[in-house]
């Protein structure tokens, strides 16, 4: 008898100690990849709520009798009275080197079939942006191989710049001419064993795209030997809504990882007016109230919290955001500059589209070269001028000589600003061809020869005096010895060129 009563005491003590309390709640209603969810008490924003049938929600709206959850995953495979259960983690995405050369979606699950994700590291996707004090100033730049950016717009690491215009005027080209620039800036650092310089790591986010796109992007990175370097995250037009809303915090995330590990790395969102639309239909269905054209009161405070999460602070994080044809003024006033993309322009064969007058970079010159600043400082101005003056003389007034030969120099800077889309241009071949035009080399060029005087003269340049473009590159200014050799291969190449 004291065995038997020894052993069922056991089993309630056993029992006693099997026991938790867990946090459950039942389905009220589902539709449209949107759940409202009765019963659940202590439940936190942006925790991850298990859903049964193996999906995930993500807590999105706390109310008084119910929380209205966002659903990833398959949404039509839940019903009515389903049980819900608080899992007290916040939604999370793995991080770290393992994810570059990858294709994953918004949760950082793989989608090129190469294998799954060895990471053991998981960030949250909503993080506070780093405070005022932790904050470096914007020095080092970001060399994007676009001539007119970098000489006229310089965007530096730490910088958060927009990239505006209408449809198909190029600005993905922009973006995606910046990474297999520092693809091949990184490539070429690690070939020359330079501990100096310090790799910037790509991730590139497309939210709401075709997945044609998306797959041709991906190759022209491939073909471009840019992947090694960089992370994509993928939520095509395909995706849910809920997809398409978090895959920015999501690349957020995963570019934090980079800047708390002492390293470098570029964000690119495309494009953030698709973002804004995904966030506006998750709202309409959660019955939030709406505000101007249906989008949410706080769509404004969705894109700030997102971009401040840019900084440069153990070192840094440099983030552009592309809005299209959505109050633009939002991302402008978060935003530290704007490249502008004129339709007009880009009709007229000026590709990249960039609109010198309208786009502007407000960390300025602190983010250039010396060598840079030095041959490129008057060339905002000399364009500005160049437009005013070429307006004037479509009335058919005659020109006086001085500013005859200001147009003409105009007109040879916008030529020589023409660049081919994913062939970006070292910035040590930049410089040495805006010297030459500055200079006077190209003004007795035929208009219709210029593009092909710059193309040899940089096939002359890297072919026969690739030390000099080294000694560019490596003293990061034009010092009087350094300014009379550039000179002097210059009048060399001259005399050859017929």
């Amino acid at each position: 008898m004291a065995d038997l009563l020894q052993e069922l005491e056991l089993q309630i003590a056993g029992v006693k100690t099997a026991a938790t309390r867990q946090n459950v709640g039942v389905i009220r209603e589902v539709g449209d990849g949107v759940a409202r969810v009765e019963g659940l008490t202590d439940a936190m924003l942006n925790e991850m709520l298990d859903l049964g049938h193996g999906i995930t929600g993500l807590a999105l709206n706390l109310e008084e009798t119910e929380v209205g959850v966002i659903i990833l995953g398959d949404y039509t495979q839940l019903q009515e009275n389903d049980e819900v259960r608080t899992t007290g983690k916040l939604l999370q995405v793995p991080v770290g080197k393992s994810l570059l050369g990858r294709v994953v979606n918004t949760l950082g699950e793989p989608l090129d079939g190469k294998g799954p994700i060895e990471s053991q590291v998981f960030y949250p996707v909503e993080k506070l942006a780093p405070g005022i004090i932790r904050r470096s100033p914007v020095r080092q730049p970001v060399q994007t191989g676009i001539m007119a950016i970098d000489a006229m717009i310089p965007i530096g690491r730490g910088q958060r710049e927009l990239i505006i215009g209408d449809r198909s005027t190029g600005k993905t080209t922009i973006c995606i001419d910046t990474i297999i620039s520092q693809a091949r800036l990184n490539k070429a650092a690690e070939t020359s064993g330079d501990k100096d310089y310090r790799p910037l790591y790509c991730i590139y986010v497309a939210i709401g795209q075709k997945q044609s796109n998306i797959a041709r992007i991906i190759t022209v990175l491939e073909q471009a030997g840019a992947m090694p370097y960089t992370i994509i995250v993928a939520s095509p037009a395909s995706d849910s809504a809920t997809n398409q809303y978090l895959a920015p915090f999501a690349g957020a995330a995963m570019g934090e990882w980079f800047m708390d590990n002492g390293m470098d790395a570029l964000i690119i969102y495309d494009d953030l007016s698709k973002h804004a639309v995904a966030y506006r239909q998750v709202s309409l269905v959660l019955k939030r109230p709406s505000g101007r054209e249906a989008y949410p009161g706080d769509v404004f405070y969705l894109h700030s919290r997102l971009l401040e999460r840019a900084a440069r602070v153990g070192e840094i994080e440099t983030q552009a955001g592309d809005v299209s044809a959505y109050i633009p003024t939002n991302v402008i006033s978060i935003t530290d500059g704007q490249i502008y993309l004129e339709t007009d322009l880009f009709y007229q064969g000026m590709r990249p589209a960039i609109s010198v007058g309208l786009s502007v970079s407000r960390v300025g010159s602190a983010a250039q070269l010396k060598a840079m600043k030095q041959v490129a400082g008057q060339l905002k101005g000399d364009l500005a001028q160049f437009r005013e003056l070429a307006a004037f003389a479509q009335f058919g007034s005659e020109l006086d000589a001085k500013t005859q030969a200001q147009i003409d120099r105009g007109k040879r800077i916008m030529e020589i600003f023409k660049q081919a889309q994913y062939s970006p241009i070292p910035v040590q071949t930049q410089v040495a061809i805006i010297w030459a035009v500055q200079n006077g080399y190209l003004d007795d060029v035929p208009l219709n020869r210029v593009k092909e005087f710059q193309i040899k003269l940089t096939e002359y340049l890297s072919t026969r005096k690739p030390e000099l473009l080294a000694r560019i590159a490596e003293e990061k200014a034009l010092d009087a010895g350094l300014t009379a050799d550039v000179k002097a291969t210059t009048d060399e190449f001259k005399q050859t060129w017929s």
